[in-house]
């Protein structure tokens, strides 16, 4: 049983910044960690206007629900893109034909909750790069940023089931 209080405020929480490059910036806390959560994952991000906080990703493993709190953004969905305000929740089942991003494109802050499985291994495709990435070895409760196995590779680089194997 988690010991600490069972509810967390997220106007309360500490935030830590990520960025990499220009594209892809976000504020965010772990809450599913924080509140001793094993199976179930939610971050709360807040993005400033014109970011998004990661590359269009699928998982194969993981569904998501994004919650959006305050802000208005855009949903890219496949090809498709969905505008996103205060109140929309989506859900984003596991499966490559579902490649997924949120991006604020409006001048004020968007901030939601993201909420998800957390099953290991996770197999993500990244379709606008042919990447793949395979993820294992999370701690419970969501914290992604440490692990003992993360690999991405370009899908070209992919070998046949059998390739160097003995016959």
């Amino acid at each position: 049983m988690h010991d600490e209080r069972p509810i967390l405020n997220i106007h309360q929480v500490a935030l830590q910044r990520w960025q990499h490059g220009a594209r892809y910036e976000a504020r965010m806390t772990q809450i599913g960690r924080q509140l001793g959560a094993k199976k179930l994952g939610c971050r709360f991000l807040v993005l400033p206007p014109g970011k998004a906080a990661w590359p269009a990703h699928a998982h194969l493993a993981n569904e998501e629900l994004f919650f959006i709190l305050e802000g208005r953004g855009r949903l890219r969905l496949g090809e498709r893109n969905w505008p996103l305000v205060a109140g929309d929740v989506v859900a984003i089942p596991a499966g490559p034909d579902t490649p997924h991003q949120i991006f604020n494109d409006s001048d004020a802050e968007l901030k939601y909750l993201c909420i998800s499985t957390m099953e290991e291994p996770d197999i993500v495709m990244m379709p606008d790069s042919g990447k793949v990435n395979l993820i294992a070895g999370s701690p419970p409760g969501g914290d992604r940023s440490v692990r003992t196995l993360s690999v991405c590779l370009p899908l070209e680089a992919a070998l046949d089931y059998w390739e160097g194997e003995e016959g």
